[in-house]
């Protein structure tokens, strides 16, 4: 089971993100039970079966050696679990661990702070690291390289630069955009992985192993209903299981069924594919308004009543990944797929594939 949700505040945990649906429920107690919930080494954590026996060997050479594991970048959307892995690094290591993130480090003087303050061989977790800024990422490469920062002291030609060691450390990076990382950057870790989605059989351990902790008891056809709306993300099915548990203490007997899981999703607004209230309005929108489409971003956010922003980096990544959304040069389109979860019947002239003959029709 993996989630990310007690890490420093990035563009991912922001108002508006991934797991919006569930947010404004989840307060401090909720951070707090994930916190408790999470897993405390690899044998714990579920599915990344590829990524966990890779990092498996990389930690148990390390300790045999006695050394400091290599750095290690961790990719992939929100909420599959990189922050826990981090922790999971530290605890398999016997270190300490430091938490900050990219949106925090601005200038090199608050990276070279950071650095100095590291103990011999501790884990540096540095979330949404393509976020950090030029002059502190072209710091970090020596310090990764050869264990040392210089320190510029003065400015023009009187500056002097003082070295400064630094113990050993393992520097752990997570980004959910690998792409924007520089390669000088990138090819400095020992360990890269790339986190994938789950699939309905993972995120059903999770809420299994979840339900366990919480003490609340779950049939399996309730499990799978919740896995069924959880975006293949686990940060969003333990989130789920905790507002369906709700439910169930309140409206039934504690107990989680299949039908009892549909109902309080019903409440939440997360219909049987995963689509939240805005992903609904998105799709609506580009249907009923604009005719299933092409539409331009700018033109639909303005329809929905959300910022640009908002649609492309909260909205659109998933309804593309359900096939319910395509991007095209001239805009948004709508799928065929997309007429029929909403229950709407495409217009005479779409109806071999929303119009966009050349993609979806023959």
């Amino acid at each position: 089971m993996n989630w990310d949700d007690t890490a420093p505040p990035t563009e991912d945990a922001a108002p508006g993100g991934p797991d919006r649906l569930v947010g404004a429920a989840a307060d401090g107690e909720d951070t707090a039970v994930e916190a408790a919930l999470r897993p405390k080494d690899l044998a714990e954590f579920v599915g990344q079966e590829r990524v966990r026996e890779q990092l498996d060997l990389v930690l148990r050479a390390a300790r045999a050696r006695g050394a400091t594991a290599d750095h290690v970048l961790l990719s992939g959307a929100p909420g599959l679990g990189k922050t826990t892995l981090s922790m999971i690094i530290a605890a398999e290591m016997g270190a300490p661990i430091r938490i900050t993130s990219g949106p925090a480090i601005q200038h090199a003087g608050d990276l070279a702070a950071i650095l100095s303050s590291l103990q011999e061989g501790e884990v540096l977790f540095l979330d949404e690291i393509h976020r950090m800024s030029r002059p502190a990422e072209e710091m970090l490469y020596m310090a990764m390289e050869d264990f040392r920062v210089d320190v510029i002291v003065g400015k023009g030609p009187g500056a002097t630069a003082i070295p400064l060691e630094l113990p050993p450390f393992t520097l752990v990076g997570a980004t959910t955009r690998a792409g924007l990382l520089p390669p000088p950057l990138r090819d400095r870790f020992g360990f890269t992985a790339h986190m994938e989605f789950y699939g309905p059989d993972e995120l059903q351990r999770v809420i299994h192993r979840s339900a366990g902790l919480l003490e609340v008891e779950v049939e399996a056809d309730g499990a799978a209903e919740i896995a069924g709306r959880s975006r293949g993300t686990p940060r969003i099915a333990n989130r789920l299981l905790r507002r369906v548990r709700d439910y169930a203490q309140v409206k039934a007997d504690g107990v989680i069924t299949r039908e009892v899981a549909a109902r309080a999703l019903g409440v939440y607004e997360v219909d049987a594919r995963g689509l939240d209230r805005l992903d609904r309005a998105v799709l609506t929108a580009l249907l009923k308004l604009f005719g299933g489409g092409p539409v331009g971003l700018s033109t639909l956010a303005v329809a929905v009543g959300e910022e640009r922003e908002t649609v492309e980096e909260v909205a659109e990544p998933f309804l593309v990944r359900e096939g319910l959304l395509a991007r095209t040069p001239r805009g948004r389109i709508a799928t065929p797929a997309a007429w029929t979860h909403l229950g709407l019947v495409p217009p005479q002239h779409q109806a071999g594939g929303s119009g966009q003959q050349g993609l979806f029709g023959p």
